[in-house]
């Protein structure tokens, strides 16, 4: 059954939901779903789950009656940020799709000094608003509780690495300390709250990595081979969540 988000606002007096915004199109024309068919719904604020029946299907909103709470247990207990050197092109486009199936709570797209994007600032926030739309698909297409948050651009000093447990960062000229010595670590130290860091096209800069002397800070390889950008991505994420998330 689709699942649809909602916000806290749309929860209504006598146990109603009203449907908003472009969701009403893709029911109403795309799915051309009727008074009486049901809908799982997800308040994206609370991650509380509704299975609700259509009452009345209007131009701007669908109303519905909210017929049971749901259990869901779709939300992995490792929260998990990924700093994402920006790419080009439409690769952050798929490491948004593909993380977000995978579990990822957080996208934080992150200027380096070998990105080769430079966007102007007018250009962020319709980049940011596409991204978030493309979360927001994914989380409803893989069943999700939660749709990520896709923050706004950054650049690679911003970023406050004391927010977080672990910080690995993923180095292709790291040639000791390898991710699965990382993980085991971390199992036992019952990690929850991790972000991983990944360079753009042309990798880290070396100044950049040799100014990562925090105390929470790893700076890890993956093996001998070079991963493009957005496959370290995809990987990190799925092992990330195997070894200390849901995917187990």
């Amino acid at each position: 059954m689709p699942k649809f988000f909602i916000k806290s606002e749309n929860l209504k007096e006598n146990e109603e939901i009203w449907i908003t915004g472009n969701d009403v199109n893709h029911i109403k024309n795309v799915l051309r779903k009727k008074p009486d068919d049901l809908l799982n719904i997800c308040n994206s604020d609370t991650s509380q789950n509704y299975e609700v029946k259509i009452l009345k299907l209007f131009d701007d909103k669908i109303i519905c009656k909210i017929i049971s709470n749901k259990i869901s247990n779709s939300e992995s207990k490792l929260n998990l940020t990924i700093y994402q050197g920006l790419p080009k092109a439409d690769k952050m486009e798929l490491i948004i799709q593909k993380c977000t199936e995978l579990g990822v709570k957080e996208i934080v797209p992150t200027i380096m000094k070998r990105s080769v994007v430079k966007l102007k600032e007018k250009d962020k926030e319709n980049k940011i608003n596409r991204w978030q739309k493309i979360a927001e698909v994914a989380a409803k297409q893989s069943g999700r509780d939660f749709v990520p948050k896709i923050n706004n651009i950054i650049n690679f000093n911003q970023i406050d690495y004391q927010k977080y447990d672990r910080v690995l960062v993923l180095y292709e000229n790291e040639d000791k300390l390898s991710i699965k010595q990382v993980i085991n670590e971390l199992k036992n130290e019952k990690i929850l709250n991790l972000a991983i860091v990944i360079g753009p096209e042309g990798g880290f800069d070396e100044k950049e990595i040799q100014d990562l002397s925090k105390p929470n800070i790893s700076i890890v390889t993956l093996g001998k081979r070079i991963l493009r950008t957005e496959t370290v991505a995809l990987v990190v994420s799925g092992i990330l969540m195997y070894e200390l998330g849901d995917l187990n």
